[in-house]
């Protein structure tokens, strides 16, 4: 049975907050609205995950915490991995070959240009670029189809079931 993984680019972050690092920027009070949308949004074509990978960056931390929050994923099935905060397609690999293998459904939570990598290698060819050039922009799922097996996933692999943007 295929598995699907869903690939969310963290919400909309905040610039002036006077956090001392790139690490430590929240979430802008649309990035709040836009992680709970994601998360009812998933609720309701029941996409639920078992496993949760995310960056700890505050920005993707608080977006997982708001999505998971919506769709009642314990805090337990979050797993905060130091390597998808700046991770390129090596790290994002490496991340997921450690998945557990019964996780049907799982969401890895992070930032580009490593995840539009990531997309884009496990798709291949048949990913086309939205007309405004932005394959995830923030707040933005990518849901796709991949094999069983995760421990050496290979360059198109994945099938794309759906990108859904935000929405205002």
């Amino acid at each position: 049975m295929p598995r699907q993984l869903l690939i969310l680019r963290h919400a909309k972050s905040a610039w002036d907050t006077g956090a001392a690092t790139d690490f430590e920027r929240p979430l802008a009070r649309r990035g709040k609205r836009d992680a709970r949308r994601v998360g009812r949004r998933l609720r309701k074509r029941d996409l639920i995950p078992d496993h949760v990978f995310s960056s700890p960056a505050a920005r993707a931390r608080q977006t997982t915490l708001a999505v998971c929050e919506v769709l009642s994923v314990k805090k337990r099935r979050i797993h905060w991995d130091r390597r998808i905060y700046g991770g390129d397609l090596e790290a994002l690999l490496a991340v997921l070959g450690e998945c557990p293998r019964k996780a049907a459904t799982v969401l890895l939570v992070g930032h580009n240009p490593g995840l539009e990598e990531l997309v884009a290698y496990l798709c291949g060819r048949r990913l086309e670029t939205p007309a405004d050039g932005k394959l995830l922009p923030t707040a933005t799922v990518a849901q796709l189809r991949l094999p069983k097996r995760w421990k050496k996933l290979r360059a198109g692999t994945a099938r794309v079931l759906a990108i859904t943007r935000p929405g205002r």
